[in-house]
């Protein structure tokens, strides 16, 4: 769900089912159709994880990636030559090591996939010019960066990328950190707190801490969302549902900004362990095998 939207130059435009999707150059989506509800043929986007190896050891991390990790083979599934043109793909970055990404990447993008990605923010500052030629080449478009704590130093790379996009963490993100990040022309996205794998454990030592700082937000996000402190504040639907986002809005306004259930348009692939769900979060897993894209997408939205 996008608070502020600041539209650009159409990048692309193409039909999926009963409507148009129109993609803008500031990564801006917009759905139109003249039905009652949109009905897709096939995915907008997916959701992918391509490794569990990641060196930074976040405590609250839900998948439990640790430098011991593994790499999923990015080329073992048929489906990625299944893939529509013009739909997206996020990618976990991880410590941007993994040896088949360059060689991925290309492949997306001459199936005209849009790849985006997200890296903590201390792997994003160690690997900039990595980044920034992936981004050159258009092997990249949406550029995630997983907030850890404020510096000068992210502030000023984060403007070298108008796609960049600050993920912080309901629960995690303090009222210091807000208040650091604001007037910085920055595009924040808000993620809910994932209580399961290592986020388990943490809440339940840190608690009263995480809770404090979901209350800031629940008091705040409609000052921040009215605010021009942030170029754009959206969030993921487990977000929404923290911060009962919906109490804020009127019922035509919700079906204007809401993206939609997960499910519903997009769906997640976990390319290590093989299989795909409805979302990450999800304890219903299926086995990707020699599945299609479209084939994949069909058995998640009849759940």
């Amino acid at each position: 769900m996008k608070i502020k939207e600041i539209k650009f130059f159409i990048m692309n435009i193409y039909k999926n089912g009963n409507y148009v999707v129109c993609i803008f150059e500031d990564g801006t989506k917009i759905r139109k159709t003249e039905e009652d509800d949109f009905h897709p043929d096939f995915s907008e986007s997916t959701d992918v994880k391509i490794t569990n190896k990641c060196s930074t050891g976040c405590k609250f991390c839900y998948e439990g990636s640790s430098s011991n990790g593994k790499h999923g083979d990015l080329f073992k599934y048929d489906f990625i030559n299944t893939l529509h043109p013009f739909t997206e793909m996020a990618l976990n970055g991880n410590d941007l090591d993994h040896p088949q990404l360059e060689k991925f990447l290309e492949f997306l993008k001459s199936k005209q996939v849009f790849a985006n990605m997200t890296f903590h923010q201390r792997q994003f500052l160690k690997n900039i010019d990595k980044i920034k030629d992936f981004v050159n080449r258009k092997l990249l478009y949406g550029i995630g960066v997983s907030y850890e704590k404020y510096s000068e130093e992210l502030i000023k790379e984060l403007s070298e990328f108008p796609n960049a996009v600050l993920h912080v963490i309901c629960g995690i993100i303090t009222k210091e950190d807000i208040e650091n990040l604001k007037n910085h022309n920055i595009k924040l996205l808000i993620l809910g707190y994932k209580n399961i794998g290592r986020g388990k454990k943490y809440l339940s030592n840190k608690s009263k801490i995480i809770n404090k700082n979901k209350q800031y937000l629940y008091d705040n996000i409609s000052e921040l969302t009215k605010s021009t402190a942030f170029k754009v504040i959206s969030f993921d639907n487990l977000a929404l549902s923290d911060l009962d986002l919906k109490r804020l809005f009127t019922p035509s306004q919700w079906d204007e900004f809401y993206m939609g259930d997960d499910g519903k348009f997009t769906f997640y692939i976990d390319m290590v362990k093989g299989e795909f769900a409805k979302n990450s979060l999800s304890t219903e897993r299926f086995k990707i095998d020699n599945k299609s894209i479209d084939e994949m997408f069909n058995i998640i939205r009849t759940l």
